[in-house]
């Protein structure tokens, strides 16, 4: 449970200051950016594996289609994730990608609803009611609804309910998942930089410096993910994403200088509040029952 905590919350202080990293990349497009964190990251995870000797899982899953079909919907979840994160960090979201992670607690509570048929209590009921009055305050006064928002937190959310419930441990997972993905990003990259077409064409030893620390970067917090999801409550994981976004909100807003205006403002008020009652409640309920045991 401890180690779990340690996992999961050092995950979520590395995704925090993502910003930072994918700042300096900025100059490459997202999708191809997204290829070369897969193939980093998978190069990265493979010596990690022959570091550990251990091999023999990967043909088991080979013969499992089950199992491989639940990775590669882990996998397509993980990916466009990645695209949206990216493509909002590198065209000034940063804001608007912190809200989708605030929201993704919530999030969490939903699907608990919808799959696992879980019953929310009045309290989660209210904060999940907060949270859709945000959504329809902001979509009112943008003229549409936050698309990056709901995106990350949905395609997030969706990911660490299988992670939750998948087979394979972080290790393993994390690299079936980025071999799934290394199948399509190889050829595309392998395209482009014959036909000329890549953005690291002649680009300088510092850009591809900078590429090259994608691999322990992409894989290291999804480690960590992986193995924190596995070990402590769902409830816990939901709270420990706070981390994430607060920390992205702030880079946001003193570091990239994003406006804040007041209706926004409004909409991330609500959510924080719905955020509040969640997680008092979760707290309040926890001490009850570590009385009770």
């Amino acid at each position: 449970m401890q180690n779990g905590l340690l996992a999961a919350a050092l995950a979520y202080i590395i995704w925090g200051l993502f910003p930072l990293y994918f700042h300096q990349l900025s100059q490459i497009g997202a999708f191809e950016l997204v290829l070369h964190r897969t193939l980093w990251a998978l190069g990265f995870l493979l010596l990690v594996l022959a570091w550990r000797r251990q091999w023999q899982w990967l043909r088991e899953a080979w013969r499992k289609p089950r199992l491989m079909a639940l990775y590669a919907t882990s996998a397509t979840l993980l990916s466009v994730n990645w695209l949206i994160y990216v493509w909002a960090v590198n065209n000034q979201h940063v804001l608007e990608a912190s809200l989708g992670y605030f929201i993704n607690p919530l999030v969490n509570v939903l699907l608990g609803v919808l799959v696992l048929r879980e019953r929310p209590r009045p309290a989660q009921w209210a904060a999940l009611t907060l949270a859709a009055g945000a959504v329809l305050w902001l979509s009112w006064h943008t003229g549409a609804p936050p698309w990056i928002a709901l995106s990350l937190a949905l395609s997030f959310g969706v990911y660490g309910l299988i992670k939750k419930t998948a087979p394979l441990d972080a290790l393993e997972g994390l690299t079936l998942e980025t071999l799934l993905l290394a199948v399509v990003a190889a050829p595309v990259l392998l395209g482009w930089d014959l036909s000329g077409r890549s953005a690291l064409t002649g680009a300088p030893a510092n850009l591809w410096a900078w590429l090259l620390l994608a691999g322990p970067l992409t894989a290291v917090p999804l480690l960590l993910f992986g193995h924190g999801a596995r070990r402590i409550p769902l409830s816990t994981l939901g709270l420990l994403q706070y981390i994430s976004p607060s920390l992205q909100f702030l880079l946001g807003v003193w570091l990239f200088h994003e406006p804040l205006q007041a209706t926004r403002l409004t909409g991330f008020a609500l959510i924080w509040l719905a955020l509040l009652l969640y997680s008092g409640e979760s707290l309040w309920r926890a001490r009850q029952l570590s009385r009770t045991t």
